[in-house]
């Protein structure tokens, strides 16, 4: 059976401030071999806050933060992504061993696109409007699904313009940036659209305030099952990657969903039996 199942990245924050985990990691290395050996393809790490009204933390306290996580997981054999807006922070995580970008901001530093495009480095870009301290007033749309599309292709046209090869660009449509939970709900619910761009999809759904909301849960901490559901369906939509928090849970499904939904399997039988 040829393996399409979705990419895993793991969530690790190293921050004391983030909507879920912030603060729960008191050695992150150890966290990150740990998402390692329960399945993640990719460990993603971040070292500023991007919640709703979180406050920024400037390039060199991030730094400070991420750098020695990234090098040390990077040693070990992990292929790391570096969540950050700042351009320097890219360069110095690059430098550090990182081997992706995940940019919330889509390339809002003047100076990411151009590193990028040198280092010739695979990016994620992210649908957001205004920063994590406004976006929320800016959660205003008309054709929710036809917009994101829209502002998201033109991220990547951007990104084009400067040199990134479009083979190396990943969408991300924000669920819950500048998102209101029913917004977000009903995103994922068209995930599928965004297909029209040509382009891998990340869903990053996990433990977001929709996913408590409509799951019924207030504590992100306990939003696990819901967060599974969620990236199942995305998978299902197309999603090809799957940002995730609770690692070996979702790769367990990921890989009973792949099961059920794959064409046929290693004696070349149809799933689900022969057919007359």
């Amino acid at each position: 059976m040829s393996d399409t199942r979705p990419k895993i990245m793991a969530v690790l924050n190293v921050t004391p401030d983030s909507f879920s985990d912030g603060g729960l990691h008191p050695d992150p290395v150890a966290a990150g071999l740990r998402m390692l050996d329960e399945g993640a393809d990719i460990v993603d790490v971040g070292g500023e806050s991007t919640r709703p009204g979180a406050n920024p933390v400037t390039p060199e306290e991030e730094q400070r933060r991420i750098l020695p996580v990234i090098g040390a997981l990077c040693r070990a054999g992990a292929t790391v992504s570096v969540d950050t807006c700042h351009a320097a922070t890219m360069r110095a995580a690059l430098d550090a061993g990182a081997a992706i970008v995940n940019d919330v901001s889509a390339l809002g530093d003047p100076g990411s696109a151009p590193l990028l495009a040198a280092r010739d480095c695979p990016v994620v870009l992210m649908h957001m409007r205004g920063t994590p301290q406004t976006m929320m007033a800016h959660a205003v749309y008309a054709d929710l699904v036809g917009e994101v599309c829209r502002e998201l292709d033109a991220s990547v046209a951007r990104a084009e313009a400067s040199g990134i090869a479009r083979g190396r660009i990943t969408i991300d449509p924000g669920f819950g940036f500048a998102k209101t939970p029913a917004q977000s709900l009903a995103l994922l619910r068209r995930l599928g659209e965004l297909r029209s761009l040509g382009l891998p999809i990340l869903a990053g759904v996990s433990r977001k305030g929709f996913v408590g909301l409509y799951g019924g849960q207030s504590d992100p901490a306990r939003r696990m099952p819901a967060s599974v559901a969620a990236a199942l369906f995305a998978a299902s939509e197309g999603a090809s990657v799957l940002r995730v928090h609770d690692v070996a849970e979702t790769v367990q499904a990921v890989r009973m969903w792949h099961a059920l939904t794959a064409c046929g399997n290693e004696e070349g039988v149809a799933v689900g039996g022969p057919r007359p």
